[in-house]
């Protein structure tokens, strides 16, 4: 008898939807039964409702292509038919933060992609080999929400997994200001190279909101849960600034980042924290979890997006060009897949990780 977890991805059709559905082909824990998108959709096949926006390099998965879509605000219905949900759904903040609560008060727990309850205080922003202690906030959720199985867990924004592991693996020399300018590829916005002909031969300076998540989720994920307060309260450091662009690229985000440490690491040692750091994912084998989590690539023209992007399935992260700077103590490139890693992947990993906690059970 299949013991898979049931499993419905809300804001199937969309690229971060399919990114969702194409990484649960054949996962060993989690089955796909519900796909659901908006009521224009609801009612096709979910190989019709793509046909002709499918954006993904592999094909739409057997398993999932003739599931009936339904539609996302059918909560009650959906909730009865999975032991927890996905969510990429593309609404309005609000919008967002309103139909995930209405999915976890109906005791199905909601693993999102988006941004809207990252600043939730009682509700966890997770990369699992960072900050997989965060999950203890879920009782205080639940005692909000008035639920026993049901809360919602997010994931970062995808840009800053480019730059926040391998600051996380400096964590004991003391980092206390960082400079980062992320690379951004234009997928990180739903689209292809053929959807944003303007994009192509050109860089944007700009991605709305996108600077302020990259400076402060990172203090959110390094910060700690409050018994007190019922909530998590932000690390103080480092301070980050940033800029980011969105580049002619499909997929993968690329950071240039400067830091100083209160410490006074060497190469050496920089590296070689790089090289060893591993997390609660790692120990546990989760299906998804890169062996390798961080790459120290010692070439001087890597990582590059066309060569290094799929490190570890895309869910590994790619250092390189680390060397002193003139202002700062030292510079460094960083890579991260921005829909593996950055988007479903991540989610789909942190659902792994949850389940392992005790978390996410079985209906």
């Amino acid at each position: 008898m299949d013991q898979r977890f049931k499993v419905g991805v809300i804001g199937a059709t969309g690229m971060v939807g399919q990114r969702y559905v194409t990484l649960l082909e054949n996962h060993p824990w989690f089955e796909v039964v519900v796909v659901a998108a908006s009521a224009h959709s609801a009612g096709k096949t979910y190989a019709e409702s793509v046909n002709g926006r499918w954006k993904m390099e592999t094909p739409v998965p057997d398993a999932v292509k003739d599931l009936v879509l339904m539609d996302v605000k059918d909560v009650d219905k959906i909730a009865a038919q999975v032991d927890f949900v996905f969510s990429a759904v593309s609404m309005s903040k609000d919008e967002i933060r309103a139909i995930e609560e209405e999915y976890a008060k109906t005791e199905t727990p909601v693993v999102s992609n988006n941004s809207a309850h990252r600043w939730t205080p009682d509700v966890p922003m997770i990369v699992p080999e960072i900050n997989p202690d965060h999950s203890e906030i879920i009782k205080y959720q639940r005692e909000r929400l008035g639920t026993k199985r049901g809360f919602i867990a997010v994931k970062p924004n995808c840009s800053i997994q480019s730059y926040t592991p391998a600051l996380s693996a400096w964590k004991k020399f003391e980092p206390t200001q960082v400079i980062a300018t992320t690379y951004q590829a234009i997928s990180g916005a739903g689209k292809t190279l053929e959807d944003a002909p303007e994009i192509v031969g050109n860089v944007i300076p700009y991605i709305s909101g996108e600077e302020a998540k990259s400076e402060n989720e990172p203090l959110k994920i390094w910060g700690h849960v409050d018994d007190e307060r019922k909530e998590i309260v932000s690390a103080e450091s480092p301070v980050i600034t940033s800029q980011c662009l969105r580049v002619p690229v499909l997929y993968g985000h690329t950071a240039a980042a400067f830091v100083n440490f209160k410490q006074n690491p060497t190469k050496e040692e920089l590296i070689e924290a790089l090289e060893d750091y591993r997390g609660v994912p790692q120990e546990l084998g989760l299906p998804s979890a890169p062996k390798q989590f961080i790459q120290y690539m010692q070439q001087d023209d890597r990582p590059q997006v066309r060569y290094d992007v799929n490190f570890e399935n895309g869910m590994g992260i790619s250092i390189g060009r680390l060397r002193p700077d003139k202002i700062f103590d030292w510079k460094f490139i960083g890579l991260s897949h921005n829909t593996s890693r950055g988007a479903a992947g991540g989610a789909i990993l942190c659902a792994e990780l949850l389940k392992e906690q005790g978390y996410i059970t079985k209906k």
